[in-house]
Parts: structure tokens; sequence; C-alpha cells
């Protein structure tokens, strides 16, 4: 492959093709006008059609924003009469973005954005089964214990009922009833006003149970029916959902995958309560950052890193 174009292009050319050293594809140089001093540089323009015969070029590239018209015609009936491939860069550095895919119908470049994760059932089969395993071993060999204790503590506590369910928004926004183990007092609030530091709602076991996140545990019953994941965006309650889709830009880009019990978001700080809007601003991003980036080795990373905020840092929260 050649290149008619400048050093810019050339460059993003070669680290294009770089990777495909392997199939066969090697990036020779490029032909400009303008002198360079670059291992790259094979001449000027008019020097090309030769250096492409004596080379045995397969693949002609040209930059349509640093070769004239005029030039650009005799480029194109060159490579038609000696039967080579013409290939246009579009004047666009998407072509460049890992966010997009060069394909080509003939000569017409075309940018096609990649698929997301989440567009492929495959991801939803991976996730869905680790989802149903993992909630299992935790309910077996955990909560079957586990939470018999719990409801004797929160019983001598407090007045009111073990288990506490909330609607908020699930995948495609349906709602669903999240379960937590109770941590306030019972009051007509619950599903107006969120948890805040100093919470006079907030019983003393309660605020041992927020801190330590065990008020959160009977969410894995939501992941074996199939409402929630392990990994995902954490659900809102509904006020706050009405409040922030307003506020923050995409932010029911959240609702394009099952809600989590943990996420990214939580494991980089931002969980709890949300004090300012960058706080929320920040939960946005690194969630939509998660549904466009999403791997099952980052699944595991963070639910090893909520494992170490656990047990290790012991991480504030309300």
């Amino acid at each position: 492959m050649v290149l008619f174009g400048e050093l810019g292009s050339a460059r993003k050319l070669e680290n294009l093709f770089h990777h495909k050293n392997d199939l066969g594809y090697r990036f020779f140089g490029f032909f400009s006008d303008k002198v360079y001093k670059s291992k790259n540089y094979l001449g000027a323009l008019d020097k090309g059609f030769s250096y492409i015969i004596n080379n045995k070029i397969d693949e002609v590239y040209c930059d349509p924003s640093k070769v004239n018209s005029g030039r650009l015609i005799e480029i194109t009936k060159f490579v038609e009469k000696n039967e080579l491939e013409l290939r246009i860069l579009p004047e666009n550095k998407a072509i460049y973005s890992k966010d997009f895919i060069l394909e080509y119908f003939g000569t017409i470049p075309i940018l096609k954005p990649k698929s997301l994760p989440f567009e492929k059932i495959e991801t939803h089969v991976i996730k869905r089964v680790f989802d149903i395993l993992f909630s299992f071993v935790v309910c077996f060999f955990m909560l079957s214990w586990m939470l018999p204790i719990l409801w004797v503590v929160i019983k001598l506590d407090s007045k009111g009922t073990f288990f506490f369910k909330q609607k908020r928004d699930g995948l495609d926004g349906k709602q669903f009833y999240c379960y937590k183990l109770r941590s306030m007092r019972v009051n007509s609030n619950a599903d107006k006003v969120s948890a805040c530091k100093n919470d006079k709602r907030i019983t003393r076991v309660g605020a041992f149970l927020r801190k330590t996140s065990l008020d959160e545990l009977p969410q894995f019953f939501n992941v074996l029916l199939g409402d929630m994941s392990i990994v995902g965006p954490r659900p809102h309650i509904n006020v706050q959902t009405e409040k922030y889709t307003n506020e923050v830009e995409n932010y029911l880009i959240r609702n394009s995958i099952k809600p989590g019990i943990t996420g990214l978001a939580q494991v980089s700080g931002y969980r709890g309560e949300v004090i300012k809007k960058s706080d929320i601003d920040n939960r946005v991003r690194l969630d939509i950052f998660y549904i466009e980036n999403w791997s099952f080795f980052l699944d595991i990373k963070i639910i090893a890193q909520t494992c170490f905020n656990f047990f290790i840092k012991e991480e504030k929260a309300y």
C-alpha cells in the first residue's frame, strides 16, 4: 500500500494497518508535493505512478483533503488502467476512532459503528449464567445462615418488617421490587426522600448494615428472579430517577441493561448519597462506560474490588 496525501494521514494509516502485518498488509509510504523529513516520505505526487509499477503496489490510498481534484482524477484513471485497488480516506477523524469500523462498498469507504457488547446475544447469555451460579452460591452458603441471625438482630433493635421492598427502575425502565434489609424506622418518606448522612430515620443496627452493605444482601434474590444482575448500574428510587432524567445527560442509557448489586461507579468511589452534581454526573459517566466496554473480566474485576472494599477498606456509605 501507498498513500497520496500528507504526513498526518500517513501516520494514521500506518497505525491503522500495523496490526495487520501478519495478514499481508504492508505500508510502503506516502507521496506529497510538500517535502517531509520522514522515513515514509517517498517523494512528490508525480513520482508515485512509476513507483507503484516498479514496486508492484496492490492498493493505493488517497487523502482527498490533501490532493486536488485534477490529481485525484489522474490517480483514479491510473489505478483503473493498472487494475489496482483505490481507497479514498473519509474526511472525518472517526476513521481512526475505536468506535467505528471501516468497510468498503466498491471504492466507497463506509464508517460503521462497532456493535456494543450488550447488542450481542452471547453477552446476555454469559452474564445471566454467571449471575445465577454466583447468586446461588451466595444464597446457599451465606444467606442460609446469615439472614436468620440478622433477623433476630434487626427485630430486637426496632419494630417493623425484616425485609424492605421498594419499586425501582429495571431493564428498559420496567418497574420491579428491589429487596433490602430494613435499616430505617418505619416512616412515610421512605419512597420520597433518600437516606443521607446523620439521617435520624436510620436505626443503630441499620447504620452498621449500610456501612457494610449487608442491607443489600436480599438483592441476590432479585438476581435469581431475573430483575437484577450482580454487576450493573445501581437502581435509584423513583423520585431520584425522575429528577436525574431531567438534569443529567444520557441518564436513561443506564436502563438499557439490568441494574446491579454493585457497579463500576460504586467501586470507583461514587456510591451512597449524592451531595453535589458532579457525584451523579460521574456515576452516570462510569455506568455508561461500563455498558459500552463490558467484558466478563471487567465484571470479575468489579466483584473483586467490591469484596476488597468490604473486607479491607470498609468504605463509608449512607
